[in-house]
């Protein structure tokens, strides 16, 4: 059904000759300020409507206008996107829109409140199958009604979180996010071994990554899988080591859970073989013994 999903979710488009009630909300508000994206923007109404009233608007939408954009944003409209897409498809918007957004600039989350049956269903107009879920985010809410609910979203690292004194729970503020979900983040390591060294951390203060949920712990791992790839593009590295410091005795000085993702090159050290076998000294190369 994912596959259906993701071929049918823009049949829940609609042509407009106005906006949006969300993006009216937002504009009669002062939200809507400097360079926008309107991020899943389905048949670009709102793009239109704002652009036209002189407005600094791009659209994206994976079917309707599936042009990558180009820089980042200070402001960025994602209007009931998330309602049409299948949990695990939902992280794919929050890094990307994390990833769009300028480090000071500031995301609305718009999802439908009149949801009373979620699952598959057949297009009353299409005839195929689509999807619909309740969504509940926890970022800032904003605004709220019997038919909608508008969230406000900033990098993790710009707000203050909790009054747990971890680097992890407050991260600094200069430091460089590269992509962010619900429930994770990635940063750039303050004290890399090499260039590009990243990290992904869960936003929950836990210390020891066994203790984490499973649903956690698969969260950690989707972004790793997107750091590799943005670590990918942006240095070329020839290969990567990836790891965990569990406990003291593992290695582990800071007590939140966080992965290393680190960067290798060709001939950055004389002999690469075993890799993290080499943790232990003299028992990384076992072909020798």
């Amino acid at each position: 059904m994912t596959s259906e999903t993701l071929n049918n979710s823009h049949l829940t488009a609609k042509e407009r000759t106005s906006l949006s009630f969300p993006v009216r909300w937002l504009l009669q508000n002062n939200f809507l300020k400097g360079r926008i994206l309107d991020f899943g923007c389905g048949l670009g109404s709102d793009v239109k409507i704002l652009s036209f009233n002189g407005r600094d608007i791009s659209g994206f939408d994976k079917y309707y206008f599936p042009e990558i954009p180009s820089g980042k944003f200070d402001t960025i409209i994602c209007s009931y996107v998330l309602n049409v897409l299948l949990p695990d498809e939902q992280p794919d918007v929050f890094m990307n829109v994390s990833e769009f957004l300028n480090p000071d600039g500031k995301a609305y989350y718009t999802v439908r409140r009149d949801i009373r049956f979620e699952g598959f269903r057949i297009h009353k107009i299409y005839k195929k199958t689509t999807y619909q879920c309740i969504v509940k985010l926890p970022f800032k809410s904003i605004f709220r009604n019997d038919f909608c609910e508008i969230y406000e979203y900033q990098h993790y690292n710009t707000v203050d979180h909790n009054d747990i004194n971890c680097p992890f729970c407050n991260p600094d503020k200069k430091i460089t996010l590269l992509s962010e979900t619900a429930t994770t983040f990635s940063v750039l390591d303050k004290y890399p071994v090499s260039k590009g060294h990243a990290l992904v951390i869960p936003k929950r203060h836990i210390s020891n990554y066994f203790d984490l949920s499973i649903h956690d712990q698969r969260a950690c791992w989707l972004m790793v899988n997107r750091i590799k790839d943005i670590l990918t593009y942006n240095y070329q590295p020839d290969g990567f080591n990836i790891g965990i410091n569990v406990n003291p005795s593992g290695g582990q000085t800071i007590f939140h859970v966080h992965i290393h993702i680190i960067p290798r090159y060709k001939f950055d050290i004389k002999d690469p073989t075993g890799g993290v076998r080499n943790i232990i000294p003299n028992l990384g190369n076992y072909l020798s013994f």
